[in-house]
């Protein structure tokens, strides 16, 4: 059984995912840095961040909020994505690994949410082990 929210695969995709997004937004123009860059950058911070917040909570109740907000989120970075590839910010390259992992993630998500809302005593995978929330 996974102890700690860094155990779950989704946490630990979405920190690589943060950080290649500090990387891709290192290209931008310099006047993005507080538009288009910080934006990117809040949006990607807030998906593993909100995933370690909702495993912090006590009981699966208080857990189902913040994987959909950490869902928001990626579709919030997603958004950035296709509005940086119009301006042709960044590499394209670069933004493809990123778009393809940002849907990961979104898959991910997506299975952590239908597995909270599915069951009194949810499992989210992370490794191969389960962690586990009880009411």
């Amino acid at each position: 059984m996974a102890k700690s929210y860094r155990d779950l695969m989704v946490w630990q995709k979405g920190i690589q995912l943060t950080t290649m997004i500090y990387r891709l937004t290192k290209s931008f123009p310099r006047e993005e840095i507080y538009s288009l860059t910080s934006q990117m950058r809040r949006a990607a911070v807030s998906i593993p961040s909100n995933i370690a917040e909702g495993a912090g909570r006590l009981n699966t109740p208080e857990y189902r909020q913040f994987p959909g907000v950490a869902r928001a989120s990626n579709f919030e970075l997603q958004t950035h994505l296709v509005i940086a590839r119009e301006l042709e910010f960044g590499d394209v390259g670069q933004i493809d690994l990123v778009e393809g992992l940002s849907h990961e993630v979104g898959k991910m998500l997506f299975a952590t949410i239908t597995a909270l809302n599915n069951s009194d005593k949810a499992v989210i995978v992370g490794n191969n082990r389960p962690l586990t929330t009880d009411h």
